[in-house]
């Protein structure tokens, strides 16, 4: 795969977010890189801390730093969708936020991705609570193979073993 410059969207994201305090900037600048690939369009961040997100073009989303010490704990996606690894050795855990969904993590792989109505997430490896982002303290625990479409509804998130195609098809987006 050939390495081109960011994505502009995905830039301004990381640009804002790493102008969300002064320490916090010096700190989340220091170690992560960005690697944008063509094939399929895509851009990666990579810090030292053990969390990789693939951001597929176009994608809207900006990282969180809630204490201010420059590593970000969430993310939070607007548009289209992210694959977010993070290493069992980094500490803290993750989040992703979108306007259906709250998905956490320690140690996996997992893919969310935003539509206008819904947010799917799957999970390649590891386990991922998911709750809807109107009721976080109904969670539902999605294991490695596992995926759920979360819209604004309120009923029970119905986790199931999604079908090759959906799976291959998402992860394809990101170069799996």
């Amino acid at each position: 795969m050939r390495c081109l410059m960011p994505f502009p969207v995905a830039r301004a994201a990381l640009v804002l977010a790493l102008s969300l305090a002064a320490a916090g900037a010096q700190a989340q600048g220091r170690g992560c890189a960005i690697t944008t690939y063509t094939d399929p369009p895509r851009e990666v961040l990579t810090c030292p801390d053990g969390l990789q997100i693939s951001a597929e073009k176009g994608a809207e989303y900006r990282l969180i730093d809630r204490d201010r010490d420059g590593r970000a704990e969430a993310v939070d996606l607007r548009s289209k969708g992210l694959l977010i690894e993070v290493a069992p050795r980094r500490r803290g855990g993750f989040q992703v936020l979108t306007p259906h969904a709250i998905a956490s993590v320690r140690g996996t792989v997992w893919a969310v991705d935003v539509a206008a109505a819904t947010t799917a997430v799957f999970v390649q490896q590891g386990a991922v609570a998911v709750s809807r982002s109107a009721a976080p303290e109904a969670t539902a625990l999605l294991r490695a193979g596992d995926g759920v479409d979360v819209d604004a509804g309120a009923g029970p998130l119905q986790v199931r073993r999604w079908p090759d195609e959906r799976r291959l098809h998402l992860l394809a987006r990101f170069g799996r």
